[in-house]
């Protein structure tokens, strides 16, 4: 293990995470992803073809489940993504009523991240032109605009507090999560909705495979035979306050860590500066040592360049200390919705007292890479867990989540 890197970052006081909404290909809510959890298998991990434009076969993470119907309201908030959160949404509405009733409407934030927000229904529309001549009727351009997601539960909550969306690609919504922390240690607010979500579209699979970062067959993370991503679908709305919760496990966002190493539009930088700097970030603000970390869930894309990098960044920081998988082969590479989906699965570990997911692949693991400790059967040594995502442009953001005791 080397020397850590300084940051100068100030300990940030904990936010509680008070409820958690969420579906993936891992299950449609909290009770059937655990499930999935405990098998360490992903229901939703399917095969499809007719979204790429070489009908070339493609595993992806999808979520099959009936979602809340949007019909009821104005035709600029009916989207695919939007559908997701109103789902997640509905599964914590007592926890969020509760919050608004207690601090107002003016005190409850929304922060989304998404990537491609409701861009799938351009693309529906477009097909739909192309066959018609017109556009569809039930087609509005905002449905596809970066800040639809917090728009959109604004207008559904009635909130009045500050409302906005993060759009910094594969880190937008752990970039939310940071951004939240922010807003409530510096009291504008006293609760806030977190949300990530972004969902599947031809734009985003037919771009990843134009850049040969797709891969046809289940991904790999970390294996000698890894060659590329399967992206998936998911949303996760977590709620989040300065207050422990009233019951249940006490769970907190502890510290988050962002950098920038701005080496290349969608390549990382190949010794990971910035993913070592946004760890030690996260670190530092937190108040805790690598020796604190019981587990890592990694950004983990199976793409060669990510998991060269990471393995190496986290290798300098953690050594072979500390487990580490990416649970991105039980959902997919869910773009902008990964940072707060794979911090939903971190706070299920936590809350449920699970083993950490092992990592997934075919057990050839890459010899060039360095020699991280994966994740097989090791219970949670250590209650907090730290979760990285990493983007296109350098875009680095870790999170440290941590259960605490009620005193």
């Amino acid at each position: 293990m080397t020397d850590s890197v300084s940051t100068d970052i100030q300990r940030a006081q904990p936010c509680y995470i008070q409820a958690c909404g969420l579906l993936s290909a891992l299950g449609h809510d909290e009770q059937s992803t655990v499930a999935a959890l405990k098998k360490n298998q992903s229901p939703g991990m399917v095969s499809v073809y007719d979204q790429l434009n070489n009908g070339k076969p493609t595993v992806v993470g999808a979520i099959h489940e009936e979602l809340q119907s949007l019909e009821h309201l104005p035709v600029e908030y009916r989207s695919r993504n939007n559908q997701l959160i109103a789902t997640a949404l509905s599964q914590i509405a007592p926890q969020v009523q509760a919050a608004v009733s207690q601090f107002g409407p003016d005190r409850v934030a929304v922060v989304a991240g998404t990537s491609t927000s409701g861009i799938n229904r351009s693309s529906e529309a477009l097909q739909y032109m192309e066959v018609h001549g017109e556009l569809p009727e039930d087609f509005h351009y905002h449905q596809q605009e970066t800040a639809a997601p917090s728009d959109f539960v604004s207008y559904v909550l009635r909130l009045e507090g500050p409302s906005y969306t993060v759009s910094t690609a594969c880190s937008s919504s752990a970039r939310a999560m940071m951004s939240a922390q922010m807003l409530l240690e510096s009291h504008l607010v006293d609760a806030v909705l977190v949300v990530g979500a972004d969902t599947l579209c031809p734009l985003t699979l037919n771009g990843f495979n134009c850049l040969e970062a797709l891969s046809f067959e289940p991904c790999l993370p970390f294996s000698v035979n890894r060659s590329g991503i399967n992206i998936g679908e998911a949303v996760s709305v977590m709620l989040l306050g300065r207050d422990k919760p009233e019951h249940g496990p006490v769970i907190a966002l502890l510290g988050a860590g962002a950098s920038s190493d701005a080496h290349h539009i969608s390549a990382p930088h190949p010794e990971g500066e910035g993913a070592i700097r946004a760890m030690q970030c996260a670190l530092d603000q937190a108040g805790l040592t690598v020796e604190d970390i019981g587990y890592i869930n990694a950004h983990g894309t199976a793409t060669p360049l990510n998991d060269a990098m990471e393995s190496k960044a986290i290798y300098q920081l953690f050594a072979d200390k500390v487990p580490v998988s990416s649970t991105k082969p039980l959902t997919g590479h869910t773009l902008g919705a990964a940072g707060a989906i794979e911090a939903a699965i971190s706070y299920l570990v936590l809350k449920h007292q699970l083993t950490p997911p092992a990592q997934l692949n075919d057990g050839q693991r890459d010899p060039e890479i360095a020699p991280i400790l994966l994740q097989q059967q090791q219970p949670l040594a250590k209650p907090r867990i730290l979760s990285n995502s990493f983007a296109f442009g350098g875009n680095n953001m870790s999170l440290i989540l941590g259960r605490e005791d009620r005193a």
